[in-house]
């Protein structure tokens, strides 16, 4: 009989690739259900029967929440009349789609970046809410069920081992997503050159400005320093917060900020080889289950870690566990501003954080994908 499985995942990056890549060696038929498909370096087997449904939306939250629905809905009969007699792996994206296992009497397993319906306390769902309710009862009949349930943290694992035996949950952590993300010298770095950075000692945060990231901190540590006109605050992204940030930039003059869109693949080795220290913001409300898949390739370059998040956070034990940086709460701004200062006059710290964050980015690499067929097999 042929071995055939289909992947679900309505935001499909490097992670999912590389995982379906190495299943596609071992099974006659592979598919994946998907919204979009980013590709970073390594492209997804031509071998890959792909199958589009709904995006995830980004305007708002009740667009998203009727993407996802609608996306479910559309895999649900993708799955009853298309894929019938395959495996099905699900990932967390649609947060619904694997409620069609309820129904659906294919092997399933499951991999989860967030978990819901704990994920709707951020919106003040709590858990006497009648959906919640509900929801939390059908993820005890689904994970007891799956053939295999993963994911990324023992802090996710430990909340999700309500809904199943502890030891039945998988933990595989994250890995950097570009196949060659090195060290680059900054006289060689073009993304300097081109930004006119030369002689800076870069802060940089790059990823999302959305409402709930609080990049306000890291303005607020600009303001402090804007006379030290040596060190250059690059922030690189998208989303709400955007304007409001360049508003601030020019009402205050801060020369040492610069704003920036996401760079192009071809620029982004470069841009997070740039920095001295890289920011990361954590959400509060999953601070404690969540490490941006960013960080992995923030080591591999060897850059120090600045990370504005709570104490318990998930972040703050990976910076603890491997000294690549340190962890304030977004109210430290002072605090923050004296360990810029400090890391810039300090060449030998910023130098042993950096060696630091290499070797340990040698535990997150592309090996980790490996791992899912592995244990999928056993």
């Amino acid at each position: 009989m042929k071995k055939k499985i289909v992947f679900i995942n309505q935001s499909t990056g490097y992670l999912t690739i590389d995982i379906i890549n190495n299943f596609v060696k071992h099974y006659d038929e592979v598919a994946l259900i998907f919204g979009n498909i980013r590709v970073q370096d390594i492209q997804l087997d031509a071998k890959v029967r792909k199958v589009k449904v709904m995006q995830r939306s980004q305007v708002s939250h009740v667009r998203r929440f009727m993407a996802w629905l609608l996306a479910s809905v559309q895999i649900f009969f993708i799955l009853l009349f298309k894929f019938r007699k395959y495996e099905i792996f699900y990932f967390s994206l649609p947060p619904f789609s694997y409620l069609s296992s309820l129904i659906l009497r294919n092997k399933f397993s499951l991999l989860m970046f967030d978990v819901y319906p704990d994920v709707l306390k951020m919106i003040n769902i709590k858990e006497t809410n009648i959906v919640y309710r509900i929801w939390a009862g059908w993820n005890k009949k689904l994970f007891i069920k799956a053939h295999k349930v993963f994911t990324i943290g023992d802090s996710m694992a430990d909340l999700m081992a309500q809904y199943a035996p502890r030891e039945k949950i998988h933990v595989i952590p994250l890995w950097t997503g570009l196949a060659n993300v090195l060290p680059v010298m900054k006289s060689e770095n073009i993304f300097i050159k081109e930004n006119n950075l030369e002689g800076k000692f870069i802060v940089q945060y790059s990823g999302n400005i959305g409402a709930t990231h609080n990049i306000e901190s890291l303005i607020e540590v600009a303001k402090l320093l804007k006379d030290q006109l040596d060190i250059a605050f690059v922030i690189i992204g998208r989303g709400f917060k955007v304007p409001a940030v360049k508003k601030v930039i020019e009402e205050y003059n801060l020369k040492n900020c610069m704003l920036l869109p996401f760079q192009p693949d071809d620029m982004i080795r470069y841009s997070i080889a740039s920095a001295d220290v890289s920011v990361v913001l954590i959400e509060e409300q999953v601070a404690d289950v969540s490490i941006p898949s960013k960080v992995y390739n923030i080591m591999a370059v060897g850059s120090s870690l600045l990370s504005i998040s709570p104490q318990t956070s998930e972040i703050n034990k990976l910076i603890k566990q491997y000294k690549i940086g340190r962890n304030y709460l977004g109210t430290e701004v002072e605090k923050i501003a004296d360990y810029i200062i400090e890391l810039k006059q300090s060449p030998e710290k910023l130098q042993q954080y950096g060696s630091n964050a290499i070797e340990a980015s040698k535990n997150y690499t592309a090996a980790n994908a490996d791992r899912f067929l592995e244990l999928y097999q056993q």
